[in-house]
């Protein structure tokens, strides 16, 4: 166990915090430009990573659909917590949003996938498994996670939502990788080449993005709302999917890939969307860095788990 926690920490946590650090000094000396940063991975680092995830899936139609109805289960179920804690607490539309955003958006993609391959040691179902959690999460992220700030600021005029929901790439980028790996419709080398260099930059800008983020909103250790986010998201999230892994009966590989993604901490794109569309950015920033740091922890107990599976 203490050698599984040393490898986590130098192989999957340490990098993860050193290009956070980088945001953090370039924001510093620099003073970046948040919201075009915002803008970069919004409308194109997102949508190719999404499109080369799906592409290149590796899994049966069976376990597509386990895996589908699993994380809609799992997501309703955040959902009612969230929306019941904002309630308690009496929190406004748009803060009811950025709250349920900061449990129900998890980062799978720059901290879930290393952790898969860190687990599994590269076994292309997990990672599969992994890449679909990823591409579900990016598309909640861009309907819910979108239209629910939107709607909160725009006081009901879904017409409007709709519209700009409409011009999200990720939703359109996630239905063409699906259907082109399908149909197994080759992707040429001038199109392919310059997606997985975009994917392949996804991790170091979200989370150079990040730095920059904490800098500009500092860290408020304080706020109640912040340690409601993470108990949430840390503890509650995996024992939610445990629960459903149970209840589905699922088992093996497929079982212990579900539990671990579903102990991940707050998602980058928490932040981005809330920069993007300045709604409660500074809680947002707070929620990413702070369930990160406790994840340290709580992920070693989950992976130390999932082998009873």
């Amino acid at each position: 166990m203490e050698r599984l926690i040393f490898t986590i920490l130098y192989s999957v946590v340490l990098p993860i915090f050193v290009l956070i650090a980088v945001g953090s000094i370039l924001q510093r000396v620099f003073q970046l430009d948040l919201y075009t940063l915002a803008k970069i991975n919004f409308y194109c680092i997102t949508p190719a990573a999404v499109f080369m995830s799906l592409y290149h899936s590796d899994m049966s139609a069976q376990l597509l659909g386990s895996v589908i109805f699993f994380y809609a289960l799992y997501v309703l179920i955040l959902y009612l917590l969230g929306s019941a804690t904002s309630k308690i607490m009496g929190y406004t539309k748009g803060k009811k949003a950025a709250f349920n955003n900061s449990i129900m958006l998890d980062n799978s993609g720059n901290y879930g996938l290393p952790i898969n391959d860190l687990v599994f040691k590269g076994d292309p179902l997990a990672a599969s498994m992994q890449a679909l959690i990823m591409s579900l999460q990016s598309l909640l992220t861009f309907t819910y996670g979108v239209i629910s700030i939107q709607g909160s600021k725009l006081n009901g005029n879904y017409r409007t939502v709709i519209i700009g929901f409409l011009k999200m790439p990720v939703p359109y980028a996630l239905l063409l990788g699906l259907l082109m790996h399908a149909f197994a419709i080759p992707l040429p080398v001038i199109l392919s080449q310059p997606l997985t260099y975009a994917q392949q930059s996804m991790v170091a800008i979200a989370l150079i993005t990040l730095g920059a983020q904490i800098v500009k909103y500092p860290l408020r250790l304080y706020r109640k709302d912040i340690y409601l986010s993470m108990a949430l998201r840390l503890f509650a999230g995996p024992a939610i999917g445990l629960l459903l892994i149970y209840v589905l009966d699922i088992h093996g590989i497929p079982a212990q890939a579900l539990l671990i993604a579903s102990a991940m901490p707050t998602g980058v794109n928490t932040s981005i969307l809330a920069e993007e569309y300045r709604n409660e950015p500074d809680f947002a920033a707070q929620t990413v860095l702070v369930s990160t740091l406790v994840n340290v922890f709580t992920i070693t107990a989950v992976i130390a788990l999932s082998h009873h599976l």
